[in-house]
């Protein structure tokens, strides 16, 4: 069974970086899965991924700010929910903490600091977006003229491309995350200044810290998210593929195990996004676990004042803290709403991320 992704799906020509890399690419899959392409006669042909160089980069830009802003506007009762726990100095279920959100602050209390949020999110998002395909696409080309598989090939640049994109947002992310964290919590435990909205907020931290404080916790956010984002598109580039390796093999089964078969199947809309939104869920779990103790950490500092110097809590202190008040299985308050939001928004992000790309492609003359 050979497994390959289907450049005449698209109708912008490739470049000639790209069809030397999809070459390749074809060569190295019939040769390490030639044996089962003889065995079975079938071939899974799967959309064409659409390289940095066949976007329209301002159609890219536009129409992404839209779709991740609706996206963070769905996901974003969850990230509050999760963060007010992470910075409860008593452990509290979610269902009870949400109810008591609901009760005291209203509908209101989940979308607290959303305005400064989404500011942040439109910058962070192109730079993490054209990050992230500059760096795959680049990656890709050197890892399969170096003769990797593949497999490894894309795993390499998929980590790559994760790492540098994060990077690269966070640059704005985090001013944006402190402001719109320490709003979060107004109404909650750990809340110990009052702010009258996000441009309230900035003007308190530099009073207070300077421009330093809206990077505080900048290092410990790099040290989150770059392996995070890392991780995740490692294992969703691994658990995509298992995921069609299971479809294959359903379809090799339901048509009679391939007997007398030699055509192949071309998946539709439908299936490449239930697959895309498997592997990114499954992706999540496991990056949601790896990473969560330093989430925990960084949020912590950005929004608690405590021990350390100028009344600022260090990232040794935070830790102490956070096993004083209840061991290890402190750092993982609010994983569920976390894995939650990590799944949603991964699954959001990832299929949203293919249909803007689609939508972004240069000429495109089909609809998608």
């Amino acid at each position: 069974m050979l497994i390959r992704w289907s450049p005449s799906t698209l109708r912008s020509p490739p470049s000639t970086t790209t069809r030397y890399v999809r070459s390749v690419f074809d060569k190295v899959a019939k040769m390490s899965l030639g044996t089962a392409e003889d065995d079975s006669g079938t071939e899974i042909h799967l959309p064409a991924d659409i390289d940095w160089e066949m976007l329209d980069k301002s159609k890219f830009f536009f129409l992404g700010a839209a779709l991740f802003s609706g996206v963070s506007g769905m996901l974003y009762p969850i990230v509050v929910l999760k963060t007010r726990k992470q910075v409860l100095v008593k452990d509290m279920p979610c269902l009870k903490l949400a109810v008591s959100i609901l009760r005291h602050e209203g509908c209101r209390g989940f979308y607290r600091g959303f305005g400064t949020s989404l500011m942040g999110t439109i910058p962070a998002r192109a730079l993490y977006m054209g990050a992230l395909e500059m760096t795959k696409s680049n990656v890709g080309c050197v890892t399969v003229k170096m003769g990797f598989s593949e497999a490894k090939a894309a795993a390499i640049a998929n980590a790559a491309a994760g790492l540098s994109a994060a990077m690269a947002a966070q640059m704005v992310w985090t001013p944006i995350d402190v402001v719109s964290q320490r709003l979060m919590v107004q109404g909650g435990h750990g809340a110990q200044i009052r702010y009258n909205g996000g441009i309230d907020a900035f003007r308190k931290i530099i009073q207070t810290d300077g421009v330093r404080g809206l990077y505080r916790g900048f290092g410990i956010s790099i040290l989150t998210y770059a392996p995070s984002n890392a991780v995740w598109w490692v294992a969703y580039s691994m658990a995509h593929r298992a995921v069609w390796g299971g479809v294959g093999c359903y379809y090799l089964k339901k048509e009679g195990n391939g007997n007398g078969n030699g055509g192949g199947f071309t998946p539709d809309s439908k299936a490449v996004v239930a697959v895309q939104a498997a592997s990114a869920a499954m992706a999540s779990g496991f990056s949601a676990v790896v990473t969560m103790p330093l989430d925990t950490i960084k949020t912590r500092l950005q929004v608690l004042d405590g021990e350390g110097s100028n009344g600022k809590p260090s990232v040794v202190q935070t830790i102490r803290n956070l096993v004083k008040e209840g061991g290890l299985s402190a750092c993982y308050r609010g994983l569920g709403p976390r894995w939650a939001s990590m799944s949603m928004s991964a699954t959001t992000m990832i299929t949203t991320y293919e249909f803007l790309k689609r939508l972004s492609t240069k000429n495109q003359d089909c609809h998608v």
